[in-house]
């Protein structure tokens, strides 16, 4: 028996697109400024990503037992 409606996970999969948007679109994070650990704002912002569409992906996965 299913635990959730016929097309949920479906439907919370377009929630990757967020992820692809966010690193894709250079005016997000083209900023110096303000710096992590010494690190431009350019390169933590998608290293951040990084680990969050790997939640993401772990909580849509979880969602489809």
């Amino acid at each position: 028996m299913d635990k959730h409606p016929a097309g949920t996970r479906a439907t919370l999969t377009w929630l990757l697109i967020i992820p692809v948007v966010a690193v894709v679109v250079p005016y997000f994070y083209n900023f110096y400024a303000p710096t992590l650990g010494g690190f431009p704002f350019f390169y933590w912002y998608q290293i951040a990503w990084v680990f969050l569409t790997a939640g993401l992906t772990w909580f849509l996965l979880r969602r489809g037992d």
